[in-house]
């Protein structure tokens, strides 16, 4: 947390500012950590609070019968937010940083990442899916077992380890997969290990998975803020609650995300942190959904060129890769 002393709100901003979020519990937990952060760097206002959430309907939650690939990605999770922010609906936006776009629209920007929670997934079993195994993460898994994920990423790491599983599209938030889950629809599903902690679910988790065995998602674990490029008094606000550890590593994953540029279909993988001597290793991943093809690599360096960091990677695992997989 930053020594920052409290800062005021300009006066150009009518309290209390208004927080714009998704409506699923995760979102919400998510949001609300971020009030409290904030207000911690904010006085208390006699007039008031200072600030307000405001849940918005996104069209990546109201589609569930597909997969997010077909409808448009994962920018469907934050395309009416990014609208109720420029037209002033909203003065924040909080997101998970794995599901915001690498470019956003025009007169928005990333001001803002939170301290990163782990950004490993986990392997929940169902009542079918067999007992957690001490050596390979996924010998648990029955032969033929069919496992419910929404993520290509995931789909295609699981597959190249597994490819006699069946692999099928489970949609919606934390507590309707686990539901699904334990109505025995699937032998297994994947999640992340973050928002399972964060809505006190830990317990869930059969089986948490190495980054190595299972590459996670570029700014998987960090909540990440969007606000107006032009509203630099909130830019100043959210530089005292910034984490320079979730700026560096996010830096370099969503650095490698633009230059391999993949559409939704792209199984991309990307993760950073920072080794004990105070340099930055990133993994990155690309493979085909199906799993017949994977390459990962991994750089390191000073996490002062996070961004170069992530280009070079990107640049180098495209170069590598089969031209079909970015089409």
């Amino acid at each position: 947390m930053s020594a920052h002393p409290p800062l005021i709100p300009k006066h150009s901003h009518a309290l209390p500012m208004k927080v714009g979020t998704r409506g699923s519990p995760l979102a919400l937990w998510q949001t609300r950590h971020f009030l409290s952060t904030i207000s911690a760097v904010c006085p208390v206002m006699a007039t008031g609070p200072v600030f307000e959430e405001h849940v918005i309907a996104t069209s990546g939650d109201r589609i569930q019968d597909r997969k997010l690939a077909d409808v448009g990605g994962k920018g469907l999770f934050a395309k009416e937010i990014h609208e109720a922010l420029l037209d002033g609906r909203v003065d924040f936006a909080v997101h998970s940083l794995k599901d915001l776009e690498t470019e956003l629209p025009p007169g928005i920007v990333l001001a803002c990442t939170l301290k990163r929670e782990d950004a490993r997934d986990a392997l929940i079993l169902g009542p079918h899916g067999g007992q957690a195994s001490s050596s390979s993460p996924f010998d648990c898994l029955p032969a033929g077992a069919t496992v419910g994920t929404a993520s290509v990423r995931r789909q295609s790491q699981l597959l190249a380890a597994r490819p006699d599983l069946n692999v099928t599209t489970i949609r919606g938030n934390v507590q309707t997969r686990l539901a699904r889950l334990r109505s025995g629809e699937f032998a297994a599903t994947l999640l992340a290990l973050a928002g399972l902690r964060r809505l006190g679910l830990e317990d869930q988790a059969d089986v948490v998975l190495d980054p190595e065995a299972m590459v996670p998602s570029a700014g998987q674990g960090i909540v990440g803020i969007t606000v107006r490029a032009a509203d630099e008094d909130l830019h100043e606000l959210l530089a005292a609650i910034e984490d320079a550890e979730a700026k560096a590593v996010s830096t370099a994953e969503r650095a490698l995300l633009a230059a391999l540029d993949g559409s939704c279909r792209t199984p991309i993988g990307g993760h950073a942190r920072l080794l004990p001597t105070g340099e930055l290793q990133l993994t990155g991943l690309v493979a085909r959904a199906d799993g017949s093809f994977l390459l990962k690599r991994s750089l390191h360096g000073a996490s002062a060129d996070a961004a170069r960091l992530g280009r070079e990677l990107g640049d180098s695992l495209r170069a590598d890769s089969p031209a079909d997989i970015f089409s």
